[in-house]
């Protein structure tokens, strides 16, 4: 049965947001395109009329997470009573950002497999690299002056998301609660306070 063209954009889109999630869930390797086809309804012969290849669709997948994390963190900002870049760190830096890598972080959940592919890929993925540290740059110009010299949006994006990762590979909790830790408190716009160990 032929589908209308409103209906196979809903469908691709539908595609997109789905392998979004479960690319930085399982990885791109890690999620078969039947998988995704079957989590949205479709069949997998679908997809070759709406992709033309599952690099294609990583791509897509990989922008799509990269502006809904992006978009987040703007909101974070608008929102924010206090210290935006403590408000960003806290929750970047949180056990639930951890353990929620399907609504996560797509560079922590991604630079691995993005890191092991060429071409477009990579481009969109420098592209949301860029886009994160042009929200932290915005962030830290709501801090004083000395935070601002001491480290720069380049530093804290390495260090929250080296944090993150490495939090995530480790079965101890107390351990993995120190990295986060840790990390936020090596940050500018933070008090060292346990604010982590609070939540």
């Amino acid at each position: 049965m032929k589908v209308s063209r409103a209906k196979a954009e809903e469908n691709r889109r539908a595609v997109v947001k789905e392998a979004a999630k479960l690319f930085r869930e399982h990885g791109i390797d890690g999620v078969a395109l039947s998988g995704i086809m079957a989590a949205v309804g479709l069949t997998q012969g679908g997809f070759y009329k709406q992709f033309g290849s599952k690099d294609d669709l990583a791509v897509e997948a990989c922008e799509q997470a990269m502006t809904a994390n992006i978009d987040t963190l703007n909101s974070l900002i608008n929102t924010s009573n206090g210290d935006v870049m403590a408000a960003i760190i806290d929750r970047y830096l949180s056990p639930e950002h951890r353990d929620n890598p399907a609504s996560g972080c797509a560079i922590a959940a991604l630079v691995a497999d993005v890191a092991r592919r060429e071409g477009p890929i990579r481009r969109s993925f420098e592209d949301g690299i860029r886009g994160y540290l042009e929200v932290i740059e915005s962030a830290l110009s709501d801090c004083n002056e000395d935070a601002q010299e001491e480290v720069d949006a380049v530093a804290i994006l390495s260090t929250m998301v080296g944090a993150l990762m490495l939090s995530r590979a480790v079965e101890d909790e107390h351990l993995s609660q120190r990295i986060l830790e840790a990390a936020a408190d090596a940050l500018p716009g933070r008090s060292k306070t346990a604010a982590l160990t609070e939540q």
